[in-house]
């Protein structure tokens, strides 16, 4: 399957938020969408670096409909602002891509609300973003992406015990367990979906080996970090060429529910969108199940 850009469905008339848009995979993902005719919603921290990527899609898109909301995923407060700003201007939603991370952070960090860093950015502030926007999902019959990663597999099972590494902190098992925790929420969401007779698809995927700013949003300023960063570029595709299968799940009429998709190349690395390997890790219902109960406890939102 050789999908492109070019395959998008139309999407006049449809709102879509991209979080971390203003750079990197988000970036392409929202200038992609843009071009396709949906209203999008530029999310990100930075209000510099929104604007511009707002004003690069115009420039790249003349009369596209783009805008830059400030969300910070590191704070449960200004993951409540933003749902409500978008509650209050919008009735419907209908593509949400929870793009944003962090990946491999040196040290241990934690958010606004204690959480450790990465498994607070990547999938408890995206469990309550989700959730606070559910009724304008439900009302759009929304298509609902979480970004997940190879890495999903590398690190074993979660342990529901210790989501915050508080038994020792390891950059890249937090950053694996958090993006399984992603890869368990779009199941979970899908299975949830169906039984409720939400209306809404939930899928997910991965960009394989894919330029980002993941590495300037995360992993130091090490000699390590910075001999990736010069070695990357050559190994990796795109981020253009990384977001299509973000955009596949996101807009292409036969991607279904409960799916992820990913690169079709060797070890899933490069090439055109297509599905994606789950782990037996991400399968595991009853863990999904509590993974799930644990994001409402800590986040104190309800999805459902």
């Amino acid at each position: 399957m050789n999908w492109t850009v070019s395959d998008i469905p139309a999407q006049d008339g449809r709102l879509a938020i991209v979080t971390g848009a203003s750079g990197g995979l988000g970036y392409e993902t929202a200038l992609a969408l843009a071009g396709a005719g949906a209203r999008v919603i530029v999310a990100a921290r930075s209000a510099p670096k929104g604007e511009a990527a707002v004003a690069r899609i115009a420039a790249a898109h003349p009369g596209a409909q783009a805008s830059f909301e400030a969300l910070d995923l590191a704070s449960l407060a200004s993951v409540a602002a933003f749902a409500g700003r978008i509650a209050a201007a919008h009735p419907e939603v209908h593509i949400l891509v929870n793009n944003a991370g962090v990946m491999a952070l040196p040290e241990h960090e934690e958010t606004q609300d204690g959480f450790e860093r990465q498994m607070g950015v990547n999938y408890f502030g995206h469990f309550a973003l989700t959730g606070r926007l559910l009724p304008q999902l439900k009302a759009g019959g929304a298509r609902i992406v979480q970004l997940s990663s190879l890495a999903h597999a590398r690190r074993g099972g979660l342990d529901p015990g210790d989501l915050q590494s508080a038994r020792g902190y390891e950059p890249w098992r937090a950053y694996s367990w958090s993006k399984l925790a992603m890869l368990m929420f779009a199941l979970e969401l899908d299975r949830r979906a169906r039984s409720g007779g939400w209306g809404i698809v939930s899928t997910a995927a991965h960009p394989g080996w894919a330029t980002s700013d993941l590495i300037a949003n995360g992993m130091g300023t090490s000699l390590r970090t910075r001999l990736i960063g010069l070695i990357w570029p050559l190994l990796a595709q795109s981020a253009a060429a990384g977001a299509l299968p973000t955009l596949y799940a996101a807009t292409a009429p036969e991607a279904q529910g409960g799916a992820y998709y990913g690169p079709q190349g060797r070890s899933e690395r490069k090439g055109p969108p297509g599905p994606a390997r789950i782990s037996a890790g991400a399968r595991d219902e009853a863990a999904a199940a509590r993974l799930w109960e644990e994001a409402e406890r800590v986040t104190g939102v309800r999805l459902g």
